[in-house]
C-alpha cells in the first residue's frame, strides 16, 4: 500500500506540490476565526449541580447584572488608606460609573477594607454579557483601566484590575506574547537541531517552510470543525498547536529523512529511494500517527467541553501532519534528491564504528541488565505519582504573576477575606410560589455556621418571590483545596437540607471547581482505559502480534506513571498553589502514551524488519537499536525540546506542563523506545510476536542494490 502511495507521489511531485498550495490558499481564505474561552464552566455539561445554579439564576434574575471586573484600589506604600484616599476613590468611582458605555450596567463603590489598605468597586454588566468575548466589554474595560492609571498619576494612590474581562485581556495579551516566544524558541531549536544532525541548511530549514504551509491548513479545518460542531477549546490550544505541529510534523519528517539517507547510501537513486523510505517507513509513520489520533479522539468521550474541543482539533492537526508526511513532504524531496543534504557529503558513508553501534551490542548481549535498570528508574519515578494534589486555579495558574489582574487579586487580599474575592451563591427555588421568608431566615443561619464559612449575604428575592439568593464568602481562597473541599462537602450538604417544597443548588467558581474535579475523575476511568485499548488494537494490526501491544502499552503506562511522579517532585512542590493543574494529567496521558507509543513503533518495526532479514532475536534488537536509535534519539530530542519551550511562556499551567511533557517525550524515547521496549523484546525473542510470528525470514523481500553491496554487508 504505501509502496504504491510512494510510487504516485514520485511519479507526480509536482501534481502533489500545486494541489497542497491550491487547498491551503482555500483554507486561508475562506476558514473562520479559532475561538478559545476562558471560563471554566464552558467546559461543563448542563447536568452539573454549578451548572443548574447558573441557568437558574439567568432565569430567575434576568435584569441583575453580571460581574465583568473589580477595581482595586490601594496605597503604593502598602499603608492604610487615609481619609483624603478614600475621598479620592469615591471621586474616581462616580467618574467610572457617569462615564460607563455599553454594557456597562453598574459601577458599585465596596467598603473598605476592615484594615482600610484596600478599597473595591464592581464593574456590571448587562447580564447575558459575555465577559469573556465580548469585544464591546473588553473596550470598556481597557479605557477604564487608560482613564485610571491617568488619574491616580503623581498621587499616593495605586489602581488595578481584575475579574472576568481584565482576566481575558490579560490572558489574551500573555498568550500572544507566549506565542511568539514559543514559536521562535520551537523554531530556532529545530533548525540548530537539525543542523547539528545532518549538516546541512537545506534540510535545517525545510521542515519549518513546509510545516508552516500544512500548520496552516490544519489550524483553518480545526475552525471549520469547532465551528461546525460547537466546539470551544481553552486558550492553550493555539501554543499547544504550535507545538504539536512542528514537533510532530519533524519527528515525520526525521523519521522519513534517515531511511532516505540509507537507501541512498544502499546506491539507489533519488527516487527510487523515496518509494523505498515511504514503502519502508510509511507503516511505522501511519501507525504512530493513528495512536496520536486515537488518543486524541478518545478524549470527545470526556465529560469536559475543554478536552472534546482539544481533542479533535489535536487529531485534525495530527491528520493533516500525517498526509503532508506521506505525500507533500517526499514530493519535495524526491525533486531534490541529494541536494536536500547540501552541502555536507557525509551522507554518503554511514561510519563504521558508531556509539549506536558499539551500545546496540551490549544491549543485545546484555538485554536483562538493560530491561531491569531501565524498569526499575522507571518504577521508582512512579512512586511519587502518588502525591498529585489537583489544582483548580485555571484562571490565574493560565496567567504571569506580573500581569494587572493577578497583582490586583493578592492586592485584595491584604484587606479583604480571601473568599471575597469570588463569593459562592446559593439559589434556593420553590415548587409551589413564594418563599416563606421566616423559613429562608432560618436557612441562611444554618449555611452561616457550616465550618469554612465566613459570612451568609442576606437572600436576594427574585421578581416572582419564587427563588432567592445567598452570597456565601468562604474563609478561604476560593480557589484553594480547603474551600473547593468546603463547597463540595458541608455547605453543599447544608444547602441542599433546603425547606420544604424547594430545591436548592449551590453556584459560583468554587462550585464549578468540585464539578470538574468530579468530572475528572469520572473522566480518567473513560478516556484512559478507552484510549489505551485503541492504541493496543492498532499496535496488534501493525504487529501482528497479540503479546508485543501488552509490554508495549505497560512501557508507556510506567512511562506516565514516571512523568507525573517527576513532576509532582520536582514541579507540585515548588509551586505556590501546592498543587498541580487539573488537566495536567489527561495532557500526559495523551502527549507521553501515545507518542511514546509512537517511538516505541519506529523501534519495533525496525526490530521487526531487521529479524526478517533472518538475524535472531537479540542481534535484531542490536541492529534495530543501531539504525532506528540515532533516530529515536534525534526525533525525541527535537519533541522534548520543543514542549520545553513552553516553560518560557512565565504562567504555572504552561510551565508545569512544558515540564512535564517534555520529561515525558524524553522518557519515551530515551528510556522506553532505545532500551526497555528492545531489551524486553530481545528476552521474549520469538514469543514476542506470537501468534502472527512477525519476526520470520521474508522470503518475498527483493534482495538489495547489486551497488555498494560492501556497505549492505557492512550493516547487516
Amino acid at each position: 500500500m504505501f509502496s504504491k502511495l510512494g510510487k504516485g507521489v514520485v511519479a507526480h511531485p509536482w501534481w502533489v506540490i500545486g494541489a497542497w498550495i491550491i487547498v491551503a490558499a482555500a483554507v486561508i481564505a475562506t476558514a473562520p476565526k479559532l475561538t478559545t474561552s476562558n471560563d471554566e464552566s464552558d467546559f461543563l455539561p448542563k447536568h452539573y449541580e454549578s451548572i443548574k445554579a447558573m441557568q437558574l439564576q439567568e432565569s430567575k434574575y434576568a435584569d441583575t447584572s453580571t460581574l465583568g471586573g473589580i477595581v482595586v484600589f490601594d496605597r503604593k506604600d502598602g499603608k492604610a488608606l487615609t481619609t483624603a484616599d478614600q475621598a479620592k476613590v469615591k471621586q474616581l468611582i462616580g467618574g467610572l460609573a457617569t462615564d460607563a458605555k455599553k454594557p456597562v450596567q453598574s459601577v458599585v463603590a465596596g467598603q473598605p477594607a476592615p484594615n482600610h489598605v484596600v478599597q473595591t468597586a464592581m464593574v456590571n454588566f448587562v447580564r447575558g454579557t459575555d465577559t469573556y468575548g465580548d469585544e464591546d466589554a473588553r473596550d470598556v474595560i481597557k479605557g477604564m483601566r487608560t482613564n485610571l492609571s491617568n488619574q491616580v498619576k503623581g498621587s499616593d494612590l495605586r489602581v488595578a484590575m481584575t475579574g472576568p474581562t481584565p482576566q481575558a485581556i490579560d490572558g489574551e495579551e500573555s498568550d500572544k506574547k507566549s506565542e511568539q516566544l514559543i514559536a521562535f524558541a520551537t523554531f530556532g531549536l529545530i533548525i540548530l537541531l537539525l543542523l547539528l544532525i545532518f549538516r546541512s541548511p537545506v534540510l535545517a530549514l525545510l521542515p519549518i517552510v513546509l510545516i508552516m504551509l500544512v500548520s496552516q491548513v490544519a489550524t483553518g479545518l480545526i475552525a471549520y470543525a469547532n465551528k461546525a460542531f460547537d466546539l470551544n477549546a481553552d486558550s492553550s490550544i493555539s501554543v499547544i498547536l504550535i507545538i504539536v505541529m512542528f514537533g510532530i510534523g519533524t519527528d515525520y519528517i526525521l523519521f522519513l529523512m534517515f531511511r532516505y539517507r540509507e537507501r541512498l547510501r544502499m546506491g539507489e537513486d533519488k527516487r527510487t529511494a523515496m518509494v523505498s523510505s515511504v514503502g519502508r517507513v510509511g507503516e511505522a509513520i501511519a501507525s504512530a500517527a493513528g495512536a496520536v489520533i486515537a488518543a486524541f479522539m478518545a478524549l470527545t468521550l470526556s465529560s469536559l467541553g475543554i478536552f472534546r474541543a482539544i481533542g479533535p482539533s489535536l487529531a485534525i492537526a495530527v491528520a493533516v501532519m500525517l498526509v503532508a508526511g506521506l505525500t507533500l513532504v517526499p514530493a519535495v524531496v524526491s525533486l531534490m534528491g541529494s541536494k536536500v543534504f547540501w552541502p555536507s557529503k557525509a551522507w554518503k558513508k554511514e561510519p563504521k564504528h558508531t556509539t549506536s553501534a558499539r551500545i546496540g551490542r551490549s544491549l543485545g548481549r546484555r538485554p536483562a541488565a538493560y530491561a531491569l535498570v531501565t524498569g526499575g528508574v522507571l518504577v521508582v519515578l512512579s512512586v511519587f505519582a502518588f502525591g498529585f494534589k489537583p489544582s483548580f486555579d485555571f484562571g490565574s495558574s493560565s496567567l504571569p504573576k506580573d500581569v494587572e489582574s493577578t497583582v490586583a487579586l493578592d492586592t485584595i487580599k491584604k484587606g479583604l477575606p480571601a473568599g471575597a474575592t469570588d463569593p459562592s451563591t446559593v439559589l434556593v427555588t420553590s415548587d409551589k410560589g413564594a418563599l416563606d421568608q421566616g423559613e429562608l431566615t432560618s436557612y441562611a443561619d444554618r449555611l452561616g455556621k457550616v465550618d469554612g464559612v465566613g459570612q451568609v449575604s442576606p437572600p436576594e428575592i427574585s421578581k416572582d418571590g419564587s427563588t432567592a439568593t445567598y452570597q456565601v464568602v468562604l474563609k478561604d481562597d476560593p480557589m484553594s483545596e480547603k474551600a473547593i473541599d468546603v463547597v463540595g462537602g458541608p455547605l453543599r450538604d447544608a444547602a441542599h437540607q433546603s425547606p420544604p417544597g424547594t430545591t436548592a443548588y449551590v453556584g459560583g467558581t468554587t462550585s464549578v471547581f468540585v464539578d470538574l474535579d468530579d468530572a475528572m475523575v469520572r473522566d480518567y476511568k473513560v478516556v484512559f482505559p478507552v484510549a489505551a485499548l485503541i492504541i493496543m488494537a492498532i499496535l496488534a494490526l501493525l504487529l501482528r502480534s497479540l503479546v508485543a501491544p501488552l509490554y508495549l502499552m505497560a512501557s508507556v503506562g510506567l512511562g506516565f506513571g514516571a512523568t507525573l511522579g517527576a513532576t509532582v517532585l520536582l514541579i507540585q512542590n515548588s509551586s505556590e498553589s501546592g498543587g498541580l493543574i487539573f488537566m495536567l494529567p489527561v495532557y500526559m496521558y495523551l502527549f507521553v502514551v501515545a507518542l511514546g507509543t509512537d517511538y516505541n513503533i519506529l523501534m519495533v518495526a525496525r526490530l521487526r524488519e531487521e529479524a526478517r532479514e533472518g538475524l535472531p532475536p537479540r542481534e535484531a534488537a542490536a541492529k534495530a537499536f543501531q539504525h532506528a536509535g540515532p533516530t529515536v534519539a534525534a526525533a525525541g530530542l527535537i519533541l522534548a525540546g520543543s514542549f520545553a519551550s513552553l516553560m518560557l511562556s512565565g504562567n504555572e499551567l504552561m510551565v508545569s506542563m512544558g515540564f512535564a511533557i517534555s520529561f515525558g517525550i524524553g522518557i519515551a524515547a530515551f528510556v522506553m523506545a532505545m532500551f526497555f521496549t528492545p531489551a524486553v523484546t530481545a528476552l521474549l525473542g520469538h514469543a514476542a510476536w506470537w501468534p502472527g510470528h512477525g519476526d520470520r525470514k521474508d522470503k518475498t523481500a527483493p534482495p538489495p542494490p547489486e551497488r555498494d553491496l560492501e556497505l549492505v554487508g557492512a550493516q547487516r
